[in-house]
């Protein structure tokens, strides 16, 4: 279960989720195909917010804080129990965890192990570029340890 921040202005257009530059960094990021991606039976992509929110000053809109609450409970009732939940971005991490944790995503993402079932990611958006050079680590030493944390989850569907 991909846990996300809410479409964009492109997925608001297209109705496919993660259909954009973001979206083939996530998929690279997780070493998840993108034929695996969309399939249904493997994954299931859940935004924070199930609109397109809108553009403010310095980019898209929070999600609405309506949405999560609304449904989530009920998709999570259809999934497997043993669903790996990514969480991407600070919204999806004050969603599951809490605003303590969304405040200090670097060191929630660097903990990742203690975050476990829950896999936290940054957000793959070209605006975390400056974060992903100043957190090498990121890359070097969470990366290959999610992907292949993903790969079984995968392969057991």
């Amino acid at each position: 279960m991909l846990i996300g921040h809410a479409p964009g202005r492109r997925v608001h257009e297209t109705g496919v989720p993660w259909d954009d530059s973001s979206g083939e960094r996530l998929r690279r990021w997780l070493g998840i195909a993108r034929e695996e991606f969309y399939d249904p039976e493997k994954v299931a992509v859940v935004p924070m917010g199930f609109c397109y929110p809108g553009t403010g000053p310095s980019g898209d809109l929070p999600p609405r804080p309506e949405c999560a609450p609304l449904w989530h409970e009920d998709i999570l009732s259809r999934l497997p129990s043993d669903a790996r939940r990514v969480l991407i971005g600070r919204y999806a991490v004050a969603g599951y965890l809490g605003p303590k944790f969304a405040a200090s995503l670097t060191s929630t993402i660097r903990s990742w192990r203690a975050r476990l079932p829950f896999l936290v990611l940054p957000h793959p958006s070209g605006r975390n570029n400056v974060w992903l050079s100043r957190n090498p680590w990121f890359e070097r030493d969470v990366l290959p340890r999610m992907r292949r944390l993903a790969r079984r989850a995968l392969e057991r569907r």
